[in-house]
């Protein structure tokens, strides 16, 4: 029982460690979870030596551990698989790139990959010709919205070309996915597009499509993804185990 130590060991340590790594300090709480969860484990077998009633107690929570570790493994099997998936040459009636952090007036990395991705999908692949939302409002440390952000950046694109207009709406109050889809929608209708019989393209990162694909749903919205990848292993899997716990809470709560 005591050999519980050595994993509470590892993942404390590593979960310390990972406080220190820029981006991925979610992986770090993860890393402490399952140190606490192997030292409860071994408190557990230390009580079931003496109280038989503990005994039962060690036996609901393997059965939890175990029936987490399958709900964790689900989600994530959907989310990367719709992570994977694009179609870029699907015909759409209107895109939505949706915001992420800025830092003052420049953006993250995140955002950046996401205006990177939409550069492409929009100027490279020609999907310009339609109502492009560029969706993301001004939150703390940001000095300008996300979707100003987006729109400096995609303007100065250099596969932006430079003879073609663009119709890019800015869409600069929402803080949240529920709001971007939300106001993005009524951006669209306004711009005379029915949003009910329209396919959007949904411009975000892989990890984020499948939850945003599900809220835009509840909207009413017919959404294509288009995946934007971060840069390092490590931060996708950091994303991608957050989102999990993400889209846990969004089907409790959200919607």
């Amino acid at each position: 029982m005591k050999k519980a130590l050595i994993p509470a060991g590892i993942f404390g340590a590593l979960g310390m460690t990972l406080f220190f790594v820029p981006g991925v300090r979610f992986s770090g709480y993860f890393c402490l979870g399952i140190a606490a969860l192997c030292l409860l484990w071994l408190a557990l077998g230390c009580l079931a030596e003496k109280y038989s009633l503990f005994k039962v107690c060690k036996r609901v929570f393997l059965v939890s551990v175990c029936a987490l570790i399958v709900l964790l493994s689900c989600l994530e099997t959907v989310i990367i698989s719709c992570g994977e998936t694009y179609e870029p040459a699907l015909p759409v009636d209107a895109v939505i790139v949706l915001g992420a952090g800025v830092n003052g007036e420049t953006p993250s990395l995140t955002l950046r990959t996401r205006i990177d991705m939409a550069a492409e999908y929009i100027f490279a692949e020609g999907h310009g010709d339609v109502p492009i939302v560029l969706s993301g409002g001004q939150g703390s440390g940001e000095n300008i919205s996300e979707a100003e952000a987006m729109y400096r950046a995609l303007r100065k694109s250099p596969l932006k070309p430079t003879d073609t207009p663009f119709h890019f709406l800015l869409e600069d109050r929402s803080t949240s996915t529920a709001e971007n889809f939300a106001f993005s929608k009524a951006l669209l209708e306004e711009q005379g597009v029915d949003t009910q019989r329209a396919v959007i393209a949904v411009v975000t990162n892989d990890f984020h499509l499948y939850r945003s694909r599900l809220i835009a749903g509840e909207y009413g919205l017919t959404t294509v993804g288009v995946p934007a990848e971060l840069p390092w292993w490590w931060l996708t899997a950091n994303y991608y185990l957050r989102e999990s716990f993400a889209l846990v809470k969004t089907l409790l709560f959200d919607i």
